[in-house]
């Protein structure tokens, strides 16, 4: 039986956010802990982050900075919602960020219908949050669209089809998108289980594995810089 993920690498052409950028105008950004220059820098509101993020982006004569899948970061230590009791903290990323502008437009990847949405508040949480159920060859599949704009989640509901490249949303600032620098989060999900308008794009370490299993690697669908 063919795999999601062979069928990911051989579906072409598919965009989430203007297919005016071309991948010469992507720049990968590095949000790691090993990244030593996070150290030195304030992220822990909106207006420094977003700052950061913009530098970084004109610094490397780009459009948008992308990555974060499998990536283990500090950023989530500033809200409870990641750090809860005495658990393992949540920190390991799984989903695909997009840095770039609020307001800039959000694409369907691929055909799909609305599986649920959701605005999902809090400091550090995703904000409003656009699920698509997809059918591709013998493959169920979702894809997820956090931290847009409010607007994006009015006037939709579950089960309208959406056609591939067509405008799902706009992505929101960050006074409704969790308090983070504008960014489309993108994630592949296999299994859904009973979520609704939400699911997991942080989890802790020992998870890992479920995660990266039911959640690939979004770039083998988007294909930037291959």
């Amino acid at each position: 039986m063919t795999t999601l993920e062979t069928v990911l690498l051989q579906t072409k052409n598919v965009k989430v956010i203007p297919d005016t950028l071309t991948n010469n105008q992507y720049f990968p950004i590095d949000l790691s802990v090993t990244n030593d220059e996070l150290a030195t820098k304030s992220l822990g509101n909106a207006t420094d982050f977003e700052k950061y993020i913009e530098e970084y982006i004109t610094k490397n004569n780009s459009k948008v900075a992308y990555g974060g899948y499998n990536e283990e970061r500090n950023l989530y230590k500033r809200s409870t919602i990641f750090n809860k009791n005495e658990e393992e903290e949540r920190n390991m990323h799984i989903g695909l960020d997009l840095w770039i502008k609020a307001g800039t437009p959000v694409l369907t990847a691929l055909d799909g219908v609305i599986h649920s949405f959701k605005n999902n508040i809090g400091f550090g949480d995703y904000g409003p949050t656009i699920i698509l159920e997809h059918q591709l060859e013998n493959q169920t599949f979702y894809t997820l669209y956090g931290h847009l704009s409010l607007d994006s989640i009015k006037n939709i509901a579950i089960g309208t089809f959406y056609k591939k490249g067509q405008r799902l949303g706009n992505l929101g600032d960050a006074s409704v998108n969790g308090d983070y620098s504008p960014h489309l989060h993108f994630q592949i999900i296999k299994n859904i289980g009973t979520n609704f308008g939400d699911y997991p794009g942080v989890c802790r370490k020992k998870e890992l594995p479920f995660y990266l299993e039911n959640c690939p690697d979004p770039n083998l669908l988007l294909k930037i810089n291959a």
